[in-house]
């Protein structure tokens, strides 16, 4: 199982949660591309020190709103998507390959991932961005959502992710962070949640419910309240268990 956190996530004087840190714990990092946070300084230094660690590089593109952190939906034309999320990755590589490794996958942000799981014109958009910067790129999706099908219609590798701490719907989407209890803080609840996911995909959704979310790699946000501690937690959770930790690509 591969564990993934979206990192570089400060801009300027603006500090983001503990990428040093997270980048001790996770296998993969998603890191911002400048569109929803990032500057051109924090982008070179996550990659340096992700491809120091031997931590796989993913872009984190999302929608042009710093102001909005990337939680704003836009209303954008798919071709203007489609260019940004281009820009975005290629922005990310050169950081990347200076640093000696390159962008091996990509993960929506925020609003757009949460769009792009639900709508298919933006999700072909966005998949669009990724088949045309290179088609041995994987995109990390919701499972069985929007995004992940036009990846395969795309022929572009799609893999499922699961979000350790984050409630779900009895739909299988995320529950909106306007809403109480959409982010989850307890350690015990989201270890244990990160574990079912890995062997079982068995997951209870906000109301109580059973979900089967089948997935390869697991998000832990790295700008929530005591986030490291809680990567940590779920790596131990998942390697007592017997869960291998890996990169998914």
């Amino acid at each position: 199982m591969d564990l993934n956190s979206d990192l570089g996530e400060a801009f300027g004087a603006w500090k983001m949660g503990d990428d040093e840190a997270m980048l001790d714990i996770v296998t993969s990092a998603n890191i911002a591309c400048g569109f929803h946070a990032g500057d051109p300084g924090v982008m070179r230094r996550v990659c340096e020190r992700a491809a120091e660690r031997g931590v796989t590089i993913g872009a984190h593109v999302g929608y042009r709103d710093l102001a909005g952190f990337g939680r704003r939906a836009l209303d954008i034309d798919a071709q203007d998507l489609t260019d940004d999320v281009l820009y975005q990755i290629g922005a990310l590589d050169a950081f990347a390959r200076a640093a000696g490794s390159r962008v091996k996958y990509v993960k929506a942000h925020g609003a757009l991932y949460n769009t792009a799981a639900v709508d298919a014109e933006q999700a072909a958009a966005l998949v669009a961005g990724v088949q045309r910067y290179g088609s041995d790129l994987a995109l990390l999706c919701p499972p069985e959502s929007e995004m992940l099908h036009a990846a395969t219609a795309a022929g572009v590798t799609g893999y499922a992710e699961a979000f350790a701490d984050r409630a779900y719907t009895p739909e299988g989407r995320l529950v909106s962070r306007k809403k109480p209890g959409a982010v989850l803080h307890d350690p015990d609840e989201v270890a244990t949640r990160a574990t079912a996911m890995a062997t079982t995909g068995e997951v209870v959704d906000i109301e109580g419910g059973k979900l089967d979310l089948r997935a390869v790699s697991l998000c832990v946000h790295g700008d929530t309240p005591g986030a490291v501690d809680l990567a940590r937690r779920i790596r131990t959770a998942l390697t007592d268990s017997g869960v291998k930790v890996e990169s998914f690509v």
